[in-house]
């Protein structure tokens, strides 16, 4: 548990973030919760479940925020560093799923298991990022779009992305492939608390635009 880091990128999410902390604690001695330029007491929620707290004044975004907490897991030693969500979407007890499969791979990608849960648009929208993926790069994958990931301090140190937002996700696969690191998927639970929060249409537009620019980059 003390090699194992956990970096949770938050905006908003003092309703729930205090309950996803207090699971996480049984499976990491290292919990690392970026405040993304948060307005609510997400910051103070955080700090009461025993997180180290990194801020940003303001919202910069997901992706942003990953690589403020990943890069300081990273400088702190962390051999191992699972990302996550902070609004319950991600269960905790499955990290030691990921942290197994680190075994025989450089990193491991959760994927949702396509049910009614998942908003409809959510459903179509992945598809068709997935599609653009293997097309671009012929890595074909279950869910490119989901959170829930570990890897290496060494691995990260190959697919550390520059986007601020949601094309985060889609940037680690693009350097992954061009790093050639060894993959694999591992299922997980299908939650939504909140149906349409996160990504919407523009999002996904945006995803597939940097999706092409980084394959004519490389």
């Amino acid at each position: 548990m003390k090699n194992i880091w956990v970096v949770i990128p938050a905006h908003n999410e003092g309703r729930r973030i205090l309950g996803v902390l207090r699971n996480v604690r049984k499976y990491a001695a290292n919990i690392v919760v970026v405040d993304d330029g948060s307005t609510d007491d997400t910051n103070l929620k955080a700090l009461d479940g025993g997180a180290i707290i990194l801020t940003h004044i303001i919202n910069l975004g997901k992706g942003a925020a990953l690589k403020t907490g990943c890069d300081y897991a990273a400088s702190k030693g962390a051999r191992l560093i699972v990302v996550m969500d902070a609004d319950g979407q991600h269960d905790p007890a499955e990290i030691p799923n990921f942290v197994k499969m680190l075994e025989k791979a450089d990193i491991c990608l959760g994927f949702r298991r396509l049910n009614m849960k998942m908003p409809f648009v959510f459903r179509l929208g992945n598809a068709s990022i997935n599609l653009v993926t293997y097309l671009l790069y012929r890595i074909r994958l279950h869910d490119t779009q989901c959170g829930f990931r570990a890897f290496s301090r060494e691995a990260y140190a190959k697919i550390r992305w520059s986007a601020r937002d949601y094309s985060v996700e889609s940037e680690m696969i693009a350097n992954m492939g061009k790093s050639h690191l060894k993959y694999v998927e591992v299922p997980i639970s299908t939650i939504y608390a909140d149906r349409y929060k996160g990504t919407n249409v523009l999002d996904g537009i945006k995803v597939v635009l940097n999706m092409i620019l980084w394959r004519l980059r490389r």
